[in-house]
């Protein structure tokens, strides 16, 4: 039987108490533990993007990164930046009709709300390099970027949380 632990953490700016091995993978503790089911498994190994998440505001891969290590940090998923899905990269994604499949999407809006918050106005260039990282199986990487742009465009409007 694995070491099980209690441990107390922040996610989506709400305090929460996990009881978990140690070495378990934050996104095995979203989703199960927790039952938030935005951040999805893609590969296990922290290349793929799909278990994007925010520690203390910077995009982490979620599947690599084990529960003991998050400490006091804050964890935001994509069920965090808006409690109704109308955060602003939300609302581009929708109506740029951005997913194909979908699956990656969560890790894609995740990293695209760090770039945002980083660089209100980006460029093809920082679109790019912000998101190398996230796959999409589907190939929407022109929508993403347009639908970066719109949100960036909501944001300069004053409509970005």
């Amino acid at each position: 039987m694995p070491d099980m632990k209690s441990f107390r953490i922040v996610v989506n700016r709400a305090p929460v108490t996990v009881s978990a091995d140690p070495d378990t993978p934050l996104l095995w503790v979203l989703r199960d533990d927790l039952g938030l089911m935005g951040t999805k498994y893609g590969c296990g190994v922290a290349q793929c993007g799909a278990c994007t998440v925010h520690v203390d505001g910077r995009p982490t891969r979620s599947c690599g990164l084990p529960i003991q290590s998050i400490g006091a940090s804050h964890v935001t998923t994509i069920e965090g930046l808006h409690p109704d899905g109308e955060h602003p990269l939300q609302q581009a994604w929708r109506s740029g009709d951005v997913a194909q499949c979908g699956y990656c999407q969560a890790g894609q809006i995740m990293a695209a709300a760090a770039l945002l918050a980083r660089v209100p106005e980006p460029t093809d260039r920082d679109i790019d390099e912000a998101l190398s990282g996230n796959l999409c199986r589907c190939g929407t990487y022109l929508r993403i970027r347009a639908a970066i742009k719109h949100a960036a465009k909501l944001a300069a409007a004053g409509k970005l949380p």
